[in-house]
């Protein structure tokens, strides 16, 4: 992995992140923010999860973020987001490490990940990380609720 240039410090995401974490996701194409990223969404997924969602921070600036939870058999990711200007450096490969080293210590094996089918950029990274794009399954959703943002 290649060193970064940047001097960057990986620390478990907490709810004081927030704010610094969404304005990243924010301005990341191909990654979208819905209702459910709301603060208190994010710290009631943060409670449920404890030490499993991690920042990339240089200095006092938030340069990278993933979100990680699990259902007690298999780990998910969400959001990992890399700032443009310092990505190629390992920082989304370190925050993933960290996401599934920390899975493993809980017995969770296996982890998924869902990106946008339209998120080219995305979707290389994942394939050239050595995950394997499912052709096997089909996710459909349901959403209970009038707004169709969540």
């Amino acid at each position: 992995m290649p060193e970064p240039v940047v001097n960057v410090a990986i620390h478990v995401m907490t709810p004081a992140d927030y704010d610094s974490v969404r304005l990243l996701l924010e301005s990341i194409p191909g990654l979208t923010v819905r209702a459910a990223d709301s603060r208190e969404a994010t710290e009631r997924y943060l409670g449920r999860n404890p030490g499993l969602s991690f920042v990339a921070r240089s200095g006092d600036r938030v340069v990278g973020c993933v979100m990680c939870s699990h259902d007690g058999r298999r780990g998910y990711l969400q959001h990992l987001a890399v700032e443009p200007e310092v990505r190629r450096q390992g920082i989304g490969t370190a925050l993933v490490t960290r996401c599934l080293e920390a899975l493993r210590g809980l017995g969770i094996e296996k982890t998924h990940i869902d990106v946008l089918a339209e998120n080219g950029l995305a979707q290389e990274y994942w394939a050239n990380s050595g995950w394997k794009r499912r052709t096997d399954i089909v996710r459909y959703s349901f959403t209970n609720s009038t707004d169709p943002n969540v």
